[in-house]
């Protein structure tokens, strides 16, 4: 850039950007090498810089040449400024040695190609241009056409309408830039053509002084009062109207002219208000002129009112008024006369005809309220006559005040959401001048307010009152959601207004004048303020919350002494608000604030006192308490800290008090009720349905119908256990846990009303109903025998009403549960035993052992994986020992889980022969007591050549405090015994087991259920050749010699009862070989002989010869019979003599541990086996012996030794007797359910001396524990039968009725068409429904 052509106003005004410095050049990049200049290179300039050079070149640079240049105009011919934007510019060859000092040499030239005429090429077809950016910034020049027209109105007259009609379009930030000569052009056109252009002039200044309103332009209203003090204070002293005159005289020229030119009047008086809106909305500061004729007009305004009345409608007037009082400025100086003024006319107005007429009260009150809550909202000290005025406005409004707002929020809002702003902007007007208002009355306004009364019943409607409207100003919908300083100013002027008037309330409504509905009123409203979400400072930030507590201090404990306070006044009444404030009261203690807490808890100590003196007991205290805990810490109120407060602190309390024994009871009733409430709530957290989940509810809902008797809160935790078990596909589980419900029910038409997800309906309706449902998830479950029994009990019922439709029904559903366990498969569930140890298990599971039915086909590591993942902080045990104190008081969680083998509770069905493997299934793991564990050990010096001398077993026997499977997957251990198994005891069980299982494997494949004979060869192949390299003779070596039996003379009888079993053994071997010889393909034939071949081995180092004549007489039948046989009561279904007695026994009884059921050989096979081994057909009569109660092995499956069980006969618990031990089951199901004792519902097991001992069989397996079996063969045989899976814990009542009261729901039929003799009479079938129902 040349600075020779600059002049003296220009220099230093160029600078390479916004903000950098100026300078008087710019130098634009060149690169080396590269002699042009380089494009898009930017500068920065002031607009007063009119003229531009381009870039110097960079061949001489020693000499500065100028060689081009370019300008524009910064006016235009009709004199706007530069447009805003990018231009770009020519730039002119200039000649050697030209000078540009002179600019008329150039501007006449073009300077834009933009504006270029068409003809002109040359230059538009150059490429040089030179780009500039301008903006302007300027309060004299404008680029606004419309704006320059309205300016220079007088040199163009004929464009004034259209300018004054094109102002509304201009940005408002162009006519604030020229306010004050607008305004001067507007009012000098309304002075030379007032009639022409009046009314637009008009519209032009309303506009104006709106677009002064916008917070972007209120930087602007000094200009505007600067503009009216210095051409308007004088002007207006004319323009007093004196309405009187003006209203009479338009009366007598309606009169004399029967009413012309009315509309005209009605008109100009719109007008006038208008004018005086404008005049009145005009702010001022001390004693303008201005402030001194709007105070003139203020007095003597509310004194037109009744002259208006005349000619308008009392609306219109209304209306009138309303825009006036509301033009007023909403800001008023302390030092300005006006607002006394103001509070004068509204207090005149309020006193008028129009605040009287209900029609234009509602168009007024919103004004009025707007202006004293402008009023009252000013921070200033309160001088006397200010307070004066307050007292004023507190005997006028405050009743107004609180009946509108009650009026208000009591009409129904409209739909509309436009209806509903309208609604909620009305209704905050009224509130925020309410509790202005109340922010200014001082303790002589609350004394004068409350001796203002002329009766008990006036003080009494307002207390009511200020009290409703004040539960309405804390309810959550009436401020937004963030106006967190709104609602705590608000709570701090209830809190404000309620402290003073307690007084009154203790005053005047107490003793003989007691009031329930004020002080009921009174004890709510504290409550609902208490427990507000904007008051729970705990939910803030610690910033937040404490400068909460440093403004308004902590205002939940404020009213919580006010609560205890007052109900220690209340004396004797105090029964009024027992138990209905129990509810209340306990919902402000829930409260996490300490001080409140110790505050609020010792006032049901004193509901306990006072109503032990008027009932003799606190039952109604107890019910409340419990009733509503529930509900209140389902909803996350609470905390483990609340119940060790509310225990301590209510203990101490009745220390010394006559009915101290009871109250323990009930603190500790409820106590206890918040432990489980705490552990469902923690519980209920977490995402997927757990064990946790399900075990708490399962004690609550125990805890409800046990302890509390509470069958309205029990059966709703029985539907929410149902709930979680259908979410977890636990359809066994739900179907017995409806079934609690079920069983509360009759078969009656009682009406039953509406409840949870039921009907208004019968009860037979709703028993149905639950009968179809559980039989439907029954079928689900796999667990078919229990619903067959619910689908006879239905067919009864459909029979007696002669509903043969739905009993075909109900016939046909039963059949296909028969189909179902024939011909579908149930998996064999396992069952583990689970110790919770440590303080930070919940309280349900704390140092307690359990029980729990595994998942399909899930074993021990699946479900110690399984339980860690539901304790991620629990520490897994590694020994089976039980713990010790230190582990019980850990502050942590300790895991102890092994597995365990069912008891079954009887034998019944599962030592029958002939019953199909599939319906065996069902009693070895369903209705499940006790469960075992065993530990081998060594006792004594360990002899190393024969360790079966000293190996013991230390049998754990768990007893459950309800049956398995059940509502739950888990029940707690409720009993536990301890034995030990000597070794001879151990040896015979093996054995005994051992032959068990061959038995049943040579059944199988000779009735041909097995598929192939694989697991009877590998079975045969074990023992064979485990007795070959030693292992009976290590038995013979151990009890056999003389030195052990001298030594132990008492084990004679079992020494021989092992040597019958050892014969017995070899001779089932022999038979077992000749079965599988018949039965084995073609390719294992080699395998048959080798068997055959160490058979005979085996009998020789046995020393057998020759088998004893008992054990000839039948592989498995005893002539003189066994042992095992004499223990076991049920007649063998083929006899030595061929005659066959029946015994129908319900295949729906009691579960076994053994896998493999014992059927009979049919005669056709036993006739084929007799050609092959030469023996005769009785030998069939081997395969009738009954389940031994022994197992393979010592591993956690062994069952009950036989010497450490009861002798009680099996068949105890099926015979036709038990049903008169159950006589109380049936006089309990005639009672109501509120009749019924607990046992009804929850029935302790049989105590073990009325339960029948079961006689363990199985087939489970264990190292070091069987010396018939080798080390590749201690595996467990391919299982026949499958048993259910997703089963978990059932009503206890419904269990029983399973297990020791019903009968089959179909009788096995005998193999031959013989006379059937039947030991329990009657058809065959067992108990009927109605004894299923007891």
């Amino acid at each position: 850039m040349d600075t020779d052509v600059l002049t003296e106003r220009q220099r230093s005004h160029v600078a390479a950007g916004s903000g950098e410095p100026g300078g008087d050049e710019y130098h634009s990049l060149v690169l080396y090498h590269n002699n042009p200049p380089a494009g898009r290179s930017r500068s920065s300039c002031p607009s007063r810089l009119t003229c531009f050079g381009g870039p110097t070149s960079a061949k001489d640079k020693g000499e500065k040449k100028l060689f081009g240049y370019s300008f524009v105009p910064l006016m235009q011919e009709d004199g706007r400024t530069l447009p805003d934007g990018t231009h770009e510019l020519i730039i002119h060859k200039c000649e050697e040695n030209t000078s540009l000092a002179d600019c008329s040499r150039y501007l006449k030239q073009p300077f834009s190609k933009a504006n270029l005429p068409s003809n002109n090429q040359t230059l538009k077809g150059t490429k040089e241009s030179f780009w500039i950016t301008s903006f302007l910034c300027s309060t004299k020049l404008t680029q606004n056409g419309d704006m320059l027209d309205l300016l220079k109105w007088r040199a163009h007259p004929e464009r004034i309408n259209d300018s004054l009609s094109k102002l509304k379009e201009i940005d408002g930030s162009e006519i604030v830039k020229f306010l004050q000569d607008t305004l001067d052009t507007l009012f000098g056109i309304l002075d030379e053509s007032s009639q022409r252009y009046g009314l637009k002039v008009f519209d032009s200044l309303v506009h104006i002084i709106n677009l002064l309103q916008d917070s972007k332009f209120q930087h602007f209203k000094p200009v505007m009062d600067t503009y009216i003090e210095s051409h308007f204070a004088g002007a207006l002293s004319y323009s007093e109207y004196i309405f009187k005159y003006i209203i009479q005289s338009r009366r007598l020229f309606s009169l004399a002219t029967r009413g012309q030119n009315e509309e005209e009047f009605r008109v100009c008086i719109h007008e006038l208000f208008m004018s005086i809106r404008f005049f009145l909305s005009q702010e001022n500061k001390g004693t303008s002129p201005v402030a001194q004729t709007q105070a003139v007009f203020l007095r003597t305004f509310p004194a037109i009112y009744g002259e208006l009345l005349k000619i308008f409608t009392v609306r219109e007037v209304a209306g009138f008024v309303r825009e006036t009082l509301g033009s007023l400025p909403t800001t008023i100086h302390a030092d300005c006369p006006l607002e006394a003024v103001k509070l004068q006319c509204i207090a005149k107005t309020v006193e008028s005809q129009l605040y009287i007429n209900p029609e234009s009260r509602c168009i007024l009150l919103p004004v009025v309220l707007r202006v004293l809550q402008a009023h009252m909202q000013e921070q200033r000290d309160l001088e006397p006559v200010v307070s004066e005025e307050v007292e004023l406005i507190v005997e006028s409004l405050l009743g107004v005040l609180l009946r509108t707002i009650l009026e208000i929020s009591n009409r129904p809002q409209s739909a509309g959401p436009a209806m509903r702003l309208q609604f909620q902007d009305v209704t905050g007007e009224f509130v925020a001048c309410l509790l202005a208002l109340l922010r200014q009355m001082s303790d002589r306004h609350y004394q004068q307010l409350l001796q203002a009364f002329s009766s008990k019943d006036n003080l009494r409607d307002f207390l009511l009152q200020i009290f409703t409207v004040f539960r309405i100003l804390i309810r959550p919908e009436m401020f937004p959601k963030d106006w967190t300083v709104m609602r705590l100013v608000t709570n701090n002027v209830i809190i404000t207004t309620v402290l003073y008037l307690s007084d009154a309330l203790r005053k005047n409504f107490l003793n003989d004048k007691f009031d329930y509905k004020v002080w009921d009123s009174y004890f709510y409203l504290s409550v609902i303020f208490i427990n507000q979400p904007c008051l729970q400072l705990e939910s803030f930030s610690p910033s937040k919350r404490k400068k909460i507590l440093e403004k308004y201090g902590d205002m939940r404990v404020m009213m919580g002494c006010e609560i205890f306070s007052m109900w220690q006044n209340l004396g004797e009444h105090k029964l009024n608000f027992i138990p209905a404030m129990i509810g209340p009261f306990l919902e402000v203690t829930l409260v996490p604030q300490p001080d409140l807490r110790n505050v609020m808890i010792p006032i049901f100590h004193d509901m306990m006192d006072w109503e032990q003196r008027r009932s003799g007991n606190f039952k109604q205290v107890e019910a409340k308490l419990i009733d509503k805990l529930d509900s209140l810490m389902s909803e996350g109120k609470g905390d483990e800290t609340y119940r060790e407060l509310f225990n301590s602190i209510l203990l101490k309390k009745i220390e010394r008090e006559t009915w101290r024994e009871s109250g323990i009871s009930l603190i500790a009733t409820v106590t206890r009720l918040m432990e489980r409430l705490l552990d469902y709530r923690d519980c209920m957290k977490l995402g997927e349905v757990d064990g946790k989940k399900i075990g708490c509810t399962v004690s609550l809902l125990n805890f409800y119908k046990t302890e509390l008797n509470k069958e309205e809160m029990y059966i709703r935790y029985i539907h929410k256990l149902y709930d979680l078990h259908l979410k977890a596909q636990n359809y066994t589980e739900a179907s017995y846990t409806l079934l609690l419900y079920d069983e509360l029910l009759e078969w009656s038409d009682r009406p039953l009303r509406e409840f949870l997800n039921y009907p208004m309906q019968s009860e037979w309706q709703r028993k149905e109903y639950l009968h179809l449902t559980i039989v439907q998830n029954f079928d689900r479950g796999k667990c078919w025998e229990n619903g067959i029994i619910l689908c006879r009990e239905l067919a009864d019922q459909y029979e007696s009403y002669y509903d043969y439709r739905n009993l075909s029904k109900m016939r046909m559903m039963e059949a296909s549960l028969y189909d179902k366990i024939m011909d579908q498969q149930r998996l064999e569930p396992e069952f583990f035993r689970v110790g919770f140890y440590g303080k930070k298990f919940p309280f349900f599971l704390r140092n307690k052992e359990f029980v729990c039915r595994g998942h399909d086909y899930e074993r021990l590591e699946a479900f110690q994986q399984r339980m860690l993942n539901e304790f991620p902080h629990a520490i897994a045990m590694q020994h089976v020992n039980q713990p010790d104190q230190t582990i019980y008081q850990a502050d942590a969680q300790y895991l102890q889980i092994y597995a365990v083998t069912p008891i079954p509770e009887s034998q019944d069905v599962l030592q029958r022969d002939g019953v199909p493997d599939n319906i065996k299934s069902f009693y070895k793991f369903n209705h499940i007591w006790r469960f075992r564990y065993d530990r081998p050990f060594h006792k004594g010096t360990k002899d190393k050549e024969n360790e079966f001398k000293s190996l013991w077993v230390e049998r754990t026997t768990l007893t459950l405090v309800q049956s398995l499977p059940g509502i739950s997957r888990w029940f707690e251990v409720d009993k536990r015994e301890l034995v030990e198994v000597s070794p001879l005891e151990n040896a015979i069980e093996v054995i005994e087991n051992k032959n068990l299982q061959l038995r049943t494997l040579i059944t199988q494949c000779q009735s041909r259920q097995m598929q192939n004979i694989n697991p009877l060869t590998m079975c045969l192949n074990g023992v064979i050749d485990a007795a070959v390299n030693g292992g009976l003779a290590r038995y013979q070596e151990a009890f056999f010699v003389k030195d052990y039996i001298m030594n132990h003379p008492e084990d004679g009888d079992k020494i021989g009862r092992l040597r019958e079993l050892m014969f017995e053994q070899a001779h089932i071997l022999e038979y077992g070989l000749a079965v599988h010889e018949k039965f084995v393909p073609q390719d294992m034939r080699p395998l048959h002989k080798k068997l055959v071949d160490q058979f005979h081995l085996m009998k020789s180092s046995l020393g057998i010869q020759e088998f004893p004549a008992y054990v000839r007489a039948s592989p498995v039948h005893f002539t003189n019979g066994s042992p095992r046989t004499c223990r076991n009561s049920v007649p063998n279904i083929i006899s030595p003599d061929g005659g066959r007695g029946v015994a129908r026994r319900s295949p729906l009884s009691y579960p076994a541990v053994n896998r493999y059921s014992s059927s009979s050989l049919s005669s056709q096979a036993s006739n084929e086996v007799s050609n092959i081994t030469g023996q005769s057909e009785s030998s069939d009569e081997v395969f009738n012996m009954q389940p031994s109660p022994s197992t393979s092995s010592l591993s956690s499956n062994h069952s009950a030794s036989p010497n450490v069980t009861s002798s009680a006969p099996s068949s105890a618990r099926g015979s036709p007797q038990m049903a008169e031990k159950h006589k109380h089951s049936r006089e309990n199901a005639c009672l109501s359910p509120r009749e019924r004792p607990v046992s009804a519902i929850f029935p302790n097991p049989l105590d073990p001396a009325q339960r029948a001992p079961p006689h363990q069989i199985g087939d489970t397996t264990l190292p070091r524990s069987d010396p018939n079996l080798s080390a590749p063969d201690k595996v467990r045989p391919t299982p026949s039968s499958w048993s259910l899976d997703s089963v978990k814990e059932g009503a206890p009542s419904f269990s029983d009725s399973f297990g020791k009261l019903l009968c089959p729901p179909v009788p096995p039929r005998p193999p031959y068409s013989v006379p059937v003799s039947t030991s329990r009479g009657g058809n065959g079938s067992g108990l009927t429904p109605k004894e299923f129902r007891q």
